[in-house]
């Protein structure tokens, strides 16, 4: 049973409902669909799946692009309706008729709805009775008998080189004649287990008809061969000496014995703070404070709108092109739009945007383009840009602020510190970008505290000591072994003690099938509760992007005992430096999970952190 239908534009005005059907629907799925589908530019795909509490619901909908209306079905998907479709189809095309954008009460659609519903209803069980009379009878019996025959026969025929019209007949008539009447073969004809061989119309036997049949001398030679090599190759493996091991011996200087500590992590020379302090002095102003200036010329867009014209132009002819660039086209179709979309793709994953996002967001366009009316002096190409260009600023801003000092001050206001995990896999950079973010908000007078939660990897803990040394920062550390729920949650404690307004933890590197290690951050996050879950991952990766964002976050649900699991809640992309204009990763990481970029680490000081410049990213993207 269709549990609900609406009709509203694309400013959020609600045209029509249908008051019959009127059922109270469980959570929102029609706002969850505006949030997470429709104004992420997911609307290409065919349905989205809502889960509530007591209730799993199926919204499917459609867009007339025109007039900007949206028309969306809701129905429990237990019930896979098969006619939401055609009735979606038909009530955009009846509403359509008599829409009038200054009227805002359509009721006496209520009418016309009803009509259009039992219509939707009665051609779906027409093609229900349709394919079960299509289905052929049973016939067990002939099945079993001539399973063998018809498989022999088949392949027979199609692996005869020769003509098939020649073959078919011949070959079926004496394989009749070898045949009983309760379709067995004659006991005669059947040698050492061997079906009768079947002969070509030139008098030559066929050798692909001989099923299970090799020729023994050719396996013998096979053998043959095989065994002389197999024995060259021992004889040259026997005469061959085994070479020695060689030991290489450790040099000694000066005869002096080795030290037996190796830590240089310690301040052992006199001047070791003094030149801590200057580093600490000399790192300057941070790129996160300073305005990126991008400049807006537009030359390679136009030599890409040109291109794109020029291979218009050669498909559909001078003369039409030109015609249809004065006069406008009447309604965009998908047809019309494919070239530039494929062509559209291909850019986006030359700039390292994983394929399953590029396809996606080209559906998602042709979508919102399809049956719109194309301006005069416009192109096609031209119009598909535009419309990406809107959809990719729209993914990349982030929905909620990202100012992460307004939120340190208002938990300074609620008397606790404001705490950041960083998470992702090995190597990406995460405690030296942890550095770097302690430097900026050290900038701002705030006070920091890191905590060493990566008690796996052998060199961690030195590693985030050096930092804090550098940067004259407090540093919490229990050493390896420890579980590192714990030790975030001594760090959170001991900052409240000592004043710290945020504690920056520093969690192993770990892969995102890894479920040990998986689990042990689903503790840490559900024991301390951070306010902030950076990932932090590397702008280098394409498609792996996608995997490990997706897998984190569902690792993160599956594995915590929270009802409401927290998940990613920013990321943080490193090594911006190294990728040119290859920026698809940010692309497919926020795409993927939602979640904004709030940092970008673009070198190896300290200040080598700044904000994502979206219209950057989105005119690099569409060069």
């Amino acid at each position: 049973m269709l549990e609900q239908l609406l009709i509203f534009t694309r400013g959020g005005l609600i045209l029509w409902t249908c008051k019959e059907l009127g059922n109270a629907l469980r959570g929102s799925p029609i706002d969850t669909l505006i949030r997470s589908c429709l104004l992420e530019e997911r609307s290409g795909a065919a349905s989205y799946n809502y889960d509530a509490p007591g209730a799993s619901y199926t919204l499917k909908w459609t867009f007339h692009n025109e007039l900007g209306l949206v028309f969306v079905a809701v129905y429990q998907r237990i019930l896979h309706l098969l006619y939401v479709d055609d009735l979606l189809a038909m009530v955009k095309q009846e509403f359509s008729e008599i829409y009038d954008p200054k009227r805002t009460s359509y009721n006496d659609f209520d009418d016309i709805f009803q009509q259009l519903k039992k219509e939707a209803e009665a051609r779906a069980e027409e093609m229900k009775k349709s394919k079960q009379v299509g289905k052929p009878a049973n016939n067990n019996l002939g099945k079993k008998q001539g399973q063998v025959l018809k498989g022999y026969v088949d392949g027979s025929n199609k692996k005869n080189s020769g003509g098939e019209s020649e073959n078919g007949g011949g070959d079926g008539d004496k394989l009749k004649g070898h045949l009983l009447e309760n379709g067995n073969f004659n006991k005669n004809n059947v040698v050492n287990g061997e079906f009768p061989r079947m002969v070509n119309a030139n008098g030559k036997e066929n050798g692909s008809s001989n099923v299970g049949a090799f020729d023994v001398n050719k396996l013998q030679k096979i053998r043959g061969k095989g065994g002389k090599k197999t024995d060259t190759s021992v004889n040259k493996g026997s005469k061959a000496e085994p070479k020695k091991k060689v030991v290489k011996k450790n040099r000694v200087w000066n005869d002096s014995p080795s030290e037996p500590k190796l830590d240089f992590t310690d301040p052992v020379s006199e001047n070791g703070e003094d030149n801590i302090s200057i580093v600490a002095a000399e790192q300057g102003e941070s790129m996160m404070d300073k305005e990126e200036i991008i400049s807006s010329e537009s030359e390679s867009e136009e030599e890409d709108t040109g291109k794109n014209g020029k291979v218009e132009t050669k498909k559909k002819g001078w003369f039409s092109s030109m015609f249809q660039s004065i006069a406008g086209k009447a309604n965009l179709e998908k047809a019309d739009l494919e070239p530039a979309l494929k062509a559209l793709k291909d850019r986006l994953m030359t700039k390292n945007v994983a394929e399953e996002i590029a396809e996606k967001l080209c559906e998602s366009v042709a979508a919102s383009l399809e049956g719109k009316k194309l301006a005069s002096f416009t192109r096609i190409s031209s119009t598909v840009q535009a419309a990406m260009e809107e959809a990719l600023v729209r993914i990349l801003t982030p929905r909620r602020s990202i100012d992460i000092l307004r939120d340190v001050h208002a938990a300074q206001e609620q008397g606790k510190p404001y705490v950041v995990v960083f998470v992702g896999v090995n190597g990406v950079g995460k405690s030296t970008n942890l550095a770097k973010v302690a430097y900026w908000l050290q900038q701002h007078k705030i006070k920091v505290m890191m905590a060493a939660c990566d008690t796996f990897r052998s060199g961690a803990v030195e590693q985030l000591r050096t930092h804090a040394r550098r940067l004259q920062i407090p540093i919490f550390e229990k050493g390896y072994e420890k579980d590192p729920a714990i030790v975030a949650k001594e760090a959170i404690q001991e900052a409240s003690r000592n004043g710290s307004e945020v504690v920056l933890v520093d969690t192993a590197g770990r892969m995102q099938d890894n479920e040990p290690l998986m689990r042990a951050l689903s503790k840490l996050i559900y024991v301390n509760s951070p306010d902030l879950n950076l990932f932090v991952g590397e702008a280098l990766v394409g498609n792996d992007a996608v995997d490990q964002l997706s897998k984190f976050n569902q690792k993160l649900a599956d594995l915590s005992p929270s009802p409401d699991p927290r998940l990613i809640d920013g990321i943080l992309l490193t090594k911006f430096d190294t990728i040119d204009d290859k920026v698809g990763a940010a692309l497919s990481m926020v795409y993927i999970s939602g979640a904004p970029v709030m940092f970008v680490g673009c070198g190896q000081s300290y200040t080598d952190l700044k904000k994502l410049n979206v219209k950057s990213i989105v005119k690099t993207l569409l060069q």
